[in-house]
């Protein structure tokens, strides 16, 4: 199919046009979340982009297969395979089991996505369905002298690679700042960054979930995981790759490493990559204790769809500073522009001209290395636009295939209002609350906060009292 889709490609660091291995068809690969905690807002703005990027593929008329994994096993303290598994971290601090709390995360993490209007991939495989699959990529790198066993452990050996460091002409030392956290040196290894395929029993001997294994019993490391599973779905060749600029080392460098030694061929043509959040004190990250989730901006009666309006309002190349003054700015320019479109009357009849203009101006700006900021203007254009009004709801109805900002589903202040009845049943629930909280039974205090929520209904603790509001 004809296309002048152009994305910045991280593997050859330019703007180029997108040519998709099989016409018509985009395979897309998503690495999804380490399930042992929840996700904060920072994970969230990738998978937003993410999002946008499949619905525009969609919108430009692709058939997309989008997969993601769920890392329920084998993703460590240290990007570069030491500390504890994040999981078994996450287990210690609940005291739960490693399945609960990757159910719990989970379940946890697709709600966030609900909320933000996020798409549910075609497929989600967590890396423990696929523990065959990742034994038998791991022995044919054996088999082709791309591994080694040493102290029990299976690695993977990088100076069999012509170009390992693939994403960056910079120098081992100054691509490893990119690992995050500590880096202990692994005495087993041959070259500093050969990387971990599997893990034995005697490497962690407290893990919970081990498999038996030609090289003991144990489990996968990371890397192998997204390599298998994509590959399980979306066969030899990918199209899209796509992730945080944090992934880009040493995961992503890794998966290529292991996915071309194994296949012997090009592997993925195009790789997508979102740039941090950042707060004034720096990244966002779950290390730093308290994190920012979905949860605590509802808490503060944000709006969800008010942070994904602020993540399309910037490029997904650019690092983005949040702060709630800018959220105000950003929640007050999304009620605005609900309101205006709730105005709209749906009465005469669309004039194709003029709708075929506007989404082709919408599209562009997608198209161009997916320019969010230019097609939000857009909506702001076809307001003020000499039409009927038929044709703007039209255009937002369309526009939102790809936003997903619930443009045309009314005004949200005059949404809000609730019935009588209602109201004294909300006034109720926050004097028994009150009680609660009175007599130090937190449980039931956070039990009616929740139950309200799931009504849409959000509490607010101020100095003046608790306020409600309905979202």
């Amino acid at each position: 199919m004809e296309n002048n889709m152009k994305l910045f490609n991280t593997l050859t660091k330019k703007v180029e046009t997108f040519i998709p291995n099989e016409d018509g068809k985009v395979n897309m690969y998503t690495c999804g979340p380490t399930v042992y905690h929840f996700a904060h807002i920072g994970n969230l703005r990738s998978y937003i982009m993410e999002d946008v990027l499949e619905k525009t593929f969609r919108y430009a008329g692709y058939d997309v297969k989008r997969v993601m994994n769920i890392t329920d096993v084998g993703h460590l303290s240290s990007d570069a395979d030491s500390g504890e598994d994040k999981m078994l971290k996450g287990a210690k601090r609940e005291h739960k089991t490693v399945m609960e709390i990757a159910k719990f995360y989970t379940d946890a993490f697709f709600s966030d996505c609900e909320k933000l209007n996020i798409k549910r991939p075609d497929v989600v495989e967590p890396a423990t369905n696929c523990i065959k699959e990742f034994i038998h990529m791991i022995e044919v790198l054996l088999e082709k002298g791309y591994a080694y066993v040493a102290g029990e452990n299976v690695y993977f050996d990088t100076s069999k690679l012509q170009d390992y460091y693939v994403f960056s002409s910079q120098s081992e030392k100054e691509l490893m700042v990119g690992v995050r956290d500590d880096v202990d040196e692994d005495t087993n290894k041959k070259n500093k960054s050969d990387f971990v395929l599997w893990f034995t029993k005697s490497k962690f001997d407290n893990q919970e979930l081990k498999w038996e294994s030609p090289w003991g019993v144990g489990y996968p490391g990371w890397h192998i995981e997204c390599s298998s599973i994509s590959m399980k779905h979306l066969g030899e060749y990918m199209d899209v790759h796509c992730g945080g600029v944090d992934n880009i080392f040493p995961h992503h460098t890794n998966e290529i490493a292991q996915s071309e030694a194994y296949l012997g061929h090009k592997w993925c043509n195009y790789w997508f990559h979102v740039h941090h959040l950042n707060d004034k004190s720096g990244k966002m990250s779950k290390s730093k204790g308290d994190f920012l989730t979905v949860s605590l901006l509802e808490e503060k009666n944000y709006h969800p769809l008010v942070y994904r309006m602020f993540c399309l309002q910037s490029h997904y190349r650019k690092p983005l500073e949040f702060s709630y003054e800018v959220m105000d700015n950003m929640e007050n320019s999304y009620l605005k522009l609900r309101k205006a479109i709730s105005k709209l009357t749906d009465a005469e009849e669309i004039e194709t001209e003029k709708f075929e203009e506007y989404k082709g101006k919408f599209l562009d700006a997608l198209k161009n290395d997916l320019n969010t900021s230019m097609a939000i203007t857009i909506c702001y254009e076809v307001l003020k636009a000499d039409m009927k009004d038929a044709t703007k709801l039209a255009l937002f109805r369309s526009f939102d295939e790809v936003l997903s900002l619930d443009l045309t589903m009314g005004d949200l202040e005059e949404g809000g209002a609730v019935d009588q009845e209602l109201e004294a049943f909300i006034l109720q629930k926050i004097e028994e609350r009150k009680a609660a909280k009175k007599e130090k039974n937190f449980a039931k205090a956070d039990e009616i906060r929740a139950s309200l929520l799931e009504m849409e209904i959000v509490l607010e603790d101020t100095r003046e009292g608790v306020k409600w509001k309905k979202i």
